[in-house]
């Protein structure tokens, strides 16, 4: 029975022993100069550092003041920050991992460059028709009204209903021609903006960077 009483003290000795050893003892120097000891993290010191310590005195952590309402949605405010800032990069990498799948090689990006002008000029060759044949139609409506010369108010309101519209298609085929200007030079400011990033990633993936015809003959397109 004594033998028994004693397992039961020296078990529960080493229980309370091992869960100071896990939890550490708190000590702090309050604001009254006081050192405080406790078994848990200590009220009285929220607002000053506080010590985790073994029971043979060793530190385990510091533990440092409580923020305050300010501080802690400052740190919010930064971490959220920081957060952002880690998605942005996140995201760029993505994009760059992207693009260069899509380009390996700067044939290939020349290539889709050429292509891409190519589809433009067609539009543009094919508007420059149009305003050719705007043109052409406003000759034989010219030639038309000079029967009514001298008296322009007697032509024909078919005539004149012709005329307005010839105007405004005339207008508008110069507004899409300005159109597919700018917008040859986007896909070129594109392609230039493409190149400069890929250059690094080329490099970075040890991919041999020549010039070619395609681009020059896109950078001499920007020009003009």
């Amino acid at each position: 029975m004594v033998i028994t009483k004693w397992l039961v003290c020296s078990a529960l000795s080493l229980w309370i022993c091992g869960a100071a050893v896990a939890h550490g003892i708190y000590t702090c120097v309050d604001g009254h100069g006081r050192k405080i000891t406790a078994d848990r993290p200590i009220s009285e010191c929220a607002d000053r550092t506080q010590h985790e310590i073994t029971p043979t005195g060793t530190v385990m952590r510091v533990i440092g003041p409580t923020p305050t309402a300010r501080e802690r949605a400052a740190n919010e405010e930064t971490e959220k920050l920081a957060a952002e800032q880690r998605a942005q990069a996140q995201e760029v990498k993505r994009r760059d991992r992207a693009l260069l799948l899509r380009y390996p090689t700067p044939q290939l990006h020349d290539q889709e460059r050429g292509l891409a002008l190519v589809q433009v000029d067609e539009v543009l060759k094919a508007s420059v028709i149009r305003s050719q044949d705007l043109a052409a139609q406003r000759t034989g409506l010219n030639a038309e009204m000079e029967f009514y010369k001298k008296t322009p108010g007697k032509a024909p309101l078919s005539l004149k209903r012709r005329l307005d519209e010839n105007d405004s298609s005339v207008a508008a085929q110069k507004r899409f021609l300005l159109e597919q200007e700018i917008e040859k030079r986007r896909v070129n400011l594109r392609f230039d903006e493409e190149r400069l990033k890929l250059t690094q990633l080329w490099a970075t993936a040890n991919v041999p960077v020549a010039g070619s015809g395609a681009a020059s003959s896109a950078r001499s397109s920007l020009r003009n």
